[in-house]
């Protein structure tokens, strides 16, 4: 354990304090400045001295937070900040222990105590995960449940429609079955039923976690579009570049209090992300990624050549040296994941020769990869991570339980050892080993799945994705762990659909365009722009 308590970052706990600043619009290059003289000036929503406590845990100790007409507002903090809660309240999900909510100018407190209620207040949320009927079409995903059966003219629905989805600006058609439109498209269906029921308070929860540049854009559009109409738009979210291009105003949580609400073109970003860890952060440029020199009297960790899988993987070559940090690199669709899941044998694999520590081995299933050592963070964590509704310390054991055998389960007194180790560990914000995982912020869900596999002792880690949809701090903590166990001997293949993570971490990276193999950078190559350039094909 000496490698996980070294890495330990405690953060110091300041002083909270309020800050009250008047609304300006944050202007993109060639925009010109909207008026904020009227809808800006008008509140639509006024969350006042907000309290919430869950056992063992205040998740929200007195937060304000005002929404104004005609605005996009980002809601902003660590996992763990009180982001989701705040957001629960307002939507009737959870009911909060004290506080105040009223809508528009009305002097009287309004009760939301479940998500009809919110709705009927003009409130409407669109989550990362489409709540929608991808088997009906458009036009019924729209107007489902507002109308009374036979009563219900849906030629008439799908023309309404129609006109809708044209005043959106939404590429679908209102007779197009939902699941054959793309996930952005499905997420703006979506928001045009909430718009289409006359909400004034629109939620976005994550909205472009699994979104490409062009379908953000397109949401972002919509967004626009609907802040000159007057909607007022709370923007959750992890990407903080997003924030700077679309949002007006920033309201900062942290460790369920309210740090203060900013004018966005009078926040740096630098400055946020301070806001947001409680201290100023200088944590990734003192991050020490030392020059990697092999040692050439050991054979790899794992070596394979004509490696294929199943899922569509052409062979390729790959090794790497005990303690180095390498990882695979393209764009979405590239093979990088696919690679990993055939090194690892959760795909079958069709071919190739593999070695450990220079002795021929089969991997064909995950659990002949986990007796050589080898560990695996999926890229999906909800979908491949997390076992939802078992406890913390359930999730954190089940895969060491998996290797010594189901036949052979760890008394209570060992397994609550080995979870709490980690979770003091990792810093993992959990009321209890008990708490199930699925009530644990996404950030502490990652670091459960960590520990999980940190739990095993790998020589050889494999993190696909590790970073994704958490926070800064967390991505900070996670991006020290990988470089301090590559320090300790641990072999790491990282990969992260941010360029800038990769060059922090890796000192070697396979580039893969098209299912393949089409460059490796090391050293000083390994930068943003040769990635690029390498991704691209070599062109300029």
């Amino acid at each position: 354990m000496d490698y996980v308590d070294a890495f330990r970052v405690t953060t110091p706990r300041f002083p909270v304090y309020k800050e009250s600043i008047t609304s300006r619009a944050y202007l993109r290059p060639g925009e010109e400045r909207r008026e904020t003289t009227h809808m800006q000036n008008e509140v639509v929503l006024s969350m006042r001295g907000i309290n919430k406590t869950f056992p063992g845990v205040k998740a929200l100790s007195n937060v304000d937070f005002t929404l104004r007409k005609g605005e996009i507002h980002a809601l902003m903090g660590e996992n763990g900040a009180g982001k989701s809660t705040l957001i629960k309240i307002l939507t009737g999900v959870y009911s909060k222990d004290s506080g105040q909510i009223f809508i528009d100018d009305n002097p009287e407190e309004i009760a939301i105590h479940s998500p009809q209620d919110a709705q009927k207040n003009g409130i409407s949320t669109v989550y990362q995960e489409i709540t929608l009927c991808p088997n009906l079409t458009v036009a019924e995903n729209i107007y489902i449940s507002r109308g009374k059966g036979a009563l219900v003219s849906w030629s008439l629905r799908e023309r309404e429609a129609g006109k809708l989805l044209e005043k959106l600006g939404i590429p679908a058609r209102p007779k197009q079955q939902l699941g054959s439109c793309s996930l952005a498209v499905q997420q703006m269906v979506a928001i045009a039923r909430a718009v289409d029921m006359e909400c004034k308070v629109l939620i976005l929860d994550e909205p472009t976690s699994s979104l490409d540049d062009n379908e953000v854009e397109m949401l972002f559009s919509l967004m626009r579009s609907l802040r000159e109409q007057g909607v007022g738009i709370i923007f959750v979210t992890h990407f903080l570049e997003q924030v700077y291009e679309v949002c007006d105003r920033i309201t900062v949580l942290r460790n369920g209090e309210l740090v203060g609400e900013y004018e966005i073109e009078n926040l740096p970003q630098v400055e946020l992300v301070a806001k947001m860890m409680g201290k100023e952060l200088n944590d990734l440029t003192d991050m020490d990624k030392k020059p990697f020199v092999p040692d050439e009297s050991l054979p790899p960790v794992y070596e394979a050549t004509g490696l294929s899988s199943a899922d569509c993987t052409n062979p390729f070559d790959f090794s790497i040296a005990r303690g180095e940090v390498n990882g695979f690199t393209g764009l979405l669709g590239s093979g990088r994941s696919e690679s990993v899941r055939a090194i690892f044998g959760a795909d079958r694999v069709t071919g190739g020769n593999v070695q450990v520590n220079g002795k021929p081995v089969k991997i064909q299933k995950p659990i002949h990869a986990m007796k050589r050592g080898i560990a695996y963070l999926a890229e999906d964590r909800k979908r491949d991570g997390i076992i939802a509704d078992l406890s913390v310390r359930e999730n954190i054991i089940i895969a060491l339980q998996v290797m010594k055998g189901f036949f052979r389960p760890f008394s209570r007194k060992e397994a609550e050892a080995f979870a709490q180790e980690y979770v003091e560990a990792l810093s993992i914000k959990t009321a209890s080993l008990d708490t199930p995982i699925k009530s644990l912020s996404g950030g502490n869900q990652q670091k459960v799945i960590l520990a999980r596999w940190l739990l095993t002792h790998p020589e050889y880690l494999i993190l696909d994705e590790p970073t994704r949809g958490i926070d800064i701090g967390t991505k900070v903590e996670i991006q020290k762990l990988v470089l301090k166990l590559a320090e300790e001997g641990v072999s790491v293949t990282f990969i992260s659909s941010e360029i800038e993570e990769m060059v922090r971490t890796c000192s070697r990276l396979i580039v893969m365009r098209d299912r393949k193999i089409v460059g490796e950078l090391a050293g000083r190559d390994v930068t943003q722009a040769t990635i690029m350039k390498t991704i691209a094909g070599g062109e300029e």
